[in-house]
């Protein structure tokens, strides 16, 4: 009995050898599961992901909508920027817009030849400026000391000391203030008792931004250290090791390793806080300022509760809140790019 080439000597054949797909084959398969658009422009269609991630939608919806309610919605009403708004022409406030006289950029016009609007726009700058210079670094310097405890303990309890003051409102931060810095507080008795002259911080109007900075720092310091310490926490340990194996001590791990990694969240804060710059403080502001006078603490948000709400000109403080918030808008577009120029994320990317 003669056998056939490939046969076995049952007579039977051994079974074809499977030939693995090519790459050619499977990138064809792939092309065949995935949608043509999805393909083409390389994200997954919009239907796929609204009924992928419908959970998380329904979940953040109320809160977009109450985002949209009082966000939103309320920057419609700087049309009356434009306007010589009256609230009494109609029924209501709102319809009211609908009658009162548009006069263009008019308010505009009013708020750049008025002396007190750039007055509150001076100190605000100032007040900005020191701010974040004698403010900015204190969270990060608390972040590094704390950070350099051993003991958890330790730490737990300077942490949560630090970041108490912060859920202090405005009224109680001044009034601490006042019962120790004040005419009457605790240091000017003191020293009165001992036969020195008394002094009341609280009404010295150039000492005023720096007072107003030291009770920024006292109150929201410890916030911005919980932020650090957060990021501090990410660093890797092996990276100390590393660097003390290389023989660094503790000033060159601080500076080649500890501050790298908080570059990205200085940066990120350093852009929030340049947009926030015409914002510095309202009821800070508001509770010190009969105080020390008005020259020393208007500011553009009191200015402009104080033409608005006060003095019912309800159309040239919305003109002056219209430009305080593009020029924040602008603020925060210029920081991001730096911060793109620096190598850095900031708040958002292109």
């Amino acid at each position: 009995m003669s056998l056939t080439a490939g046969s076995r000597p049952d007579g039977t054949r051994p079974p074809a050898a499977v030939e693995e797909p090519t790459a050619a084959v499977a990138a064809a398969v792939v092309k065949d599961r995935v949608p043509r658009k999805a393909s083409k422009a390389g994200k997954v269609p919009f239907k796929i992901r609204l009924r992928r991630d419908r959970t998380l939608i329904l979940m953040t919806l109320p809160v977009m909508v109450l985002l949209l309610l009082f966000n939103y919605v309320p920057l419609l009403g700087n049309v009356v920027a434009f306007q010589e708004y009256d609230p009494y022409v109609s029924s209501n406030g709102v319809t009211a817009i609908f009658h009162s006289p548009w006069v263009g950029v008019e308010q505009f016009s009013r708020m750049i030849d008025d002396p007190l609007f750039w007055s509150a726009a001076k100190n605000t700058i100032v007040l900005f400026v020191l701010q974040l210079v004698l403010f900015f670094p204190v969270p990060i310097a608390l972040a590094l000391l704390v950070n350099s405890v051993i003991r958890p303990r330790v730490r737990a309890v300077a942490q949560a000391i630090m970041y108490l003051p912060h859920f202090f409102s405005w009224v109680l931060v001044v009034t601490v203030f006042q019962q120790i810095f004040g005419g009457a507080g605790i240091i000017a008795q003191t020293l009165e008792d001992h036969g020195w002259t008394g002094f009341d911080l609280m009404t010295n109007a150039s000492l005023f931004k720096y007072l107003v900075t030291a009770q920024a720092v006292w109150k929201d310091a410890g916030w911005g250290l919980i932020v650090f310490l957060a990021a501090l926490a990410a660093v890797s340990t092996d990276l100390y090791e590393a660097a003390a194996m290389d023989g660094a001590g503790r000033w060159r791990r601080m500076w080649h390793v500890t501050l790298p990694a908080l570059r990205p969240v200085i940066a990120l804060l350093l852009v929030l806080r340049v947009g926030d710059a015409l914002s510095v403080g309202f009821e800070q502001f508001l509770l010190q300022r009969y105080a020390v006078g008005a020259g020393a603490s208007e500011v553009l948000d009191t200015y402009v509760w104080n033409m608005g709400i006060q003095n019912g000109d309800f159309s040239y403080a919305a003109a002056v809140g219209l430009v305080k918030g593009a020029i924040g808008v602008c603020l925060v577009l210029g920081a991001n790019k730096f911060a793109h120029l620096l190598g850095e994320q900031g708040v958002f990317q292109k």
